[in-house]
């Protein structure tokens, strides 16, 4: 069934992963794990200090050319009727200086363990959802 806004925004908050999909400048998509915190119509991720092949992230390269995103998160069950899905779709900005932004830091933090260990040293990445929709088999 159909999700409302209200009911796909709550389940895509109680996930502990969703997909970023990007589109490059040249339209090719691109799709990454995050990890991810919401506060309202805000999705928030960052990078993290968790080994990577290169800083030059595809996703930032991509936002830079394109800040329009999908963020979608899901449940899989074997039980099917227990999956659903919730997909928040909006436009994305990059914030170097984490300082600036504390807030999203400390609900990360709050999210992941390893955050209160070891913050992101960033960049982060604030999606601004301007629609969010969803799908659950009950």
């Amino acid at each position: 069934m159909r999700l409302t806004a209200h009911q796909a925004r709550e389940l895509f908050g109680m996930a502990r992963v969703a997909t970023l999909a990007t589109v490059s400048a040249a339209g090719q998509p691109h799709v990454v794990p995050v990890t991810f915190a919401t506060d309202g119509d805000f999705v928030y991720t960052a990078v993290d200090a968790k080994p990577k092949s290169t800083r030059d992230l595809a996703r930032l390269r991509n936002l830079r050319a394109n800040t329009r995103v999908a963020v979608l998160a899901d449940h899989y069950d074997d039980d099917w009727s227990a999956l659903w899905w919730a997909r928040a779709d909006g436009e994305a900005s990059i914030v170097e200086d984490l300082a600036t932004v504390t807030g999203p830091v400390r609900l990360l933090a709050g999210r992941y363990r390893q955050y209160q260990d070891s913050p992101p040293e960033g960049p982060l990445v604030i999606v601004r959802v301007l629609r969010w929709t969803g799908w659950s088999a009950s």
